[in-house]
């Protein structure tokens, strides 16, 4: 730890970052770049986090992590049979542009979402969306094709935020990276790819979500984020003082973040975040559910943990935190670690040892290509279950992709294997997500069309009742777990580290944007 110290001081002395600037600065640390900024295209939640800075959505999410509150709706109300939403739009509210809000740009938001088709991973977010249409300035109804149980809570993600249509049209193929308008507490300056995003304050703000205490503006002139890869950087980064704010801290030294006086280390409640291990499960290597469980129950959890997390995080043996709404309690005795057991699987499956410890069936090794993203959670963890599944003769080919590419080579066909960390906020969320057919190529990445996992998932959807929704969901959870079409690795805890200059930095959970509005932030 010593040794890694001196390094990261020396890396600053070589002139990796800038002076932290005047207390109007905020400077953010984070390790991973977006590949941009449009929040309607992707996954990525880098994206994401910026997204939900400089643009608003129609409702926010509370810190229970469970009940949207008003935002830019100030009240709604919704039809018997679940299909229309009336929303209430505030008449005070502009754009970083100087643009009014109005129920236009919200009809303008969800016709460019159902649009761009595809193009849209997180599409299914906004619901079955019929129509979307103004019925006065401030007044929108949300009219779906069926109900949606989790409409609300999903208009809270960063998939969601209303758009400025000017600006989107203005700037075409251009739009999310040269710039983006937004009505929220932050306006977006610049973007320089793999270095920085600089935002400015929006002046006028004044529309921040109740849960905070200042509703805006912001206490900051601007923000700098920074992207810092390195992990021995990032140590020294924070404790220096260079930087107020990461969620990004390096796991191994949380506990000496939490030991050093000048730094405040926060865990945010009720943010569920899963590490795994998917399968693209039409290619032929690991197309057998054998092969798959034998991966997934030939590791040890708690060693990984220990050793690569130093205990920063929890074994995770379920797709779902038993703790998050409308987890399926029958799924946990579905994995269960035993190196003999995989190894009889992957003899039943035909993959035979050979000679130079691999196993192998009709000419083809049992090796495996693994994308994982360089810098995130998935890095060490893949390195010790290469090590763990030699031994019984599985040789994953890792290979390490950086931030800014990673989303577009995980979209492709040609590997085997995949991990993220993915962010969720309830059994259904995940499994809507990841398992429905719709959702192929991505982030239905494992290519799994099954009608019942389809008919499960659109029965949660549908529901009516909490019970209704509930029992649905488990059963999907269940019917995925037994597939094995991933492997759980660890439930990762999300950390906020601050310098103590910086007050009011209570940790926001929504898809591990720790940062959210950051309203209260101040020196």
């Amino acid at each position: 730890m010593k040794t890694l110290f001196r390094l990261a001081i020396l890396t600053m002395g070589l002139g990796l970052f800038i002076p932290a600037a005047n207390a109007q600065t905020f400077n953010v640390m984070r390790s991973l770049d977006a590949p941009h900024y449009d929040a309607q295209r992707t996954t990525w939640g880098p994206t994401g986090d910026v997204a939900l800075l400089v643009q608003d959505t129609l409702v926010a999410l509370d810190w229970d992590a469970k009940t949207p509150i008003p935002h830019l709706a100030k009240s709604w109300t919704v039809s018997p049979d679940g299909r229309i939403y009336t929303f209430q739009l505030r008449d005070d509210v502009t754009f970083c542009s100087g643009k009014k809000f109005t129920s236009a740009d919200v009809a303008y938001t969800f016709k460019r979402l159902k649009e761009l088709g595809n193009r849209a991973p997180y599409a299914w977010r906004a619901g079955p969306v019929k129509e979307v249409r103004p019925v006065g300035p401030h007044t929108v109804e949300y009219e779906l094709t069926e109900p949606f149980s989790e409409l609300l809570l999903q208009l809270t993600m960063w998939t969601n935020v209303i758009l400025n249509q000017d600006n989107v049209e203005q700037l075409g193929k251009d739009y999310g990276i040269s710039g983006l308008d937004g009505t929220g507490p932050w306006c977006f300056v610049s973007w320089t790819p793999r270095t920085e995003t600089v935002l400015r304050r929006h002046d006028a703000y004044r529309w921040g979500p109740s849960m905070y205490k200042n509703p805006g503006p912001v206490k900051f002139d601007r923000m700098v984020i920074k992207i810092i890869p390195e992990e021995s950087s990032r140590l020294a980064a924070m404790l220096s003082g260079q930087f107020d704010y990461t969620n990004a801290f390096p796991r191994q030294f949380v506990a000496q973040a939490k030991a050093t006086p000048s730094l405040e280390v926060q865990e945010a409640k009720g943010a569920f975040s899963l590490l795994y291990f998917g399968f693209k499960t039409t290619r032929d290597m690991v197309s057998d559910p054998r092969v798959r469980e034998a991966m997934s129950i030939g590791i040890n959890r708690a060693e990984i943990n220990s050793g690569v997390m130093l205990s920063q995080a929890k074994p995770a043996f379920t797709y779902v935190d038993p703790t998050a709404q409308d987890f399926a309690p029958a799924t946990a005795g579905i994995v269960k670690e035993d190196v003999e057991r995989a190894k009889r699987l992957l003899d039943e499956a035909g993959w035979k040892m050979g000679g130079d410890g691999i196993r192998e069936k009709d000419g083809l090794k049992l090796a495996p290509k693994v994308l994982f993203t360089i810098g995130n959670n998935s890095a060490r963890p893949a390195e010790a279950i290469q090590g763990y599944l030699r031994k019984i003769g599985i040789d994953w080919r890792l290979n390490g992709l950086d931030s800014t590419i990673s989303p577009l080579k995980m979209g492709e066909q040609d590997y085997e294997i995949w991990s993220v960390s993915v962010p969720y906020m309830s059994a259904g969320d995940l499994m809507n997500l990841y398992f429905d057919s719709k959702n192929i190529p991505t982030p239905n990445r494992m290519n799994w069309k099954d009608p019942r996992t389809d008919e499960l998932l659109a029965g949660g959807r549908q529901a009516l009742t909490p019970d209704v929704r509930a029992r649905n969901y488990m059963a999907v959870q269940e019917l995925v777990m037994k597939q094995h079409l991933w492997i759980p690795v660890l439930d990762i805890t999300i950390h906020q580290v601050t310098n103590r200059r910086l007050k009011n930095t209570r940790p926001h959970m929504l898809y591990n944007s720790t940062i959210y509005k950051a309203l209260d932030f101040s020196h």
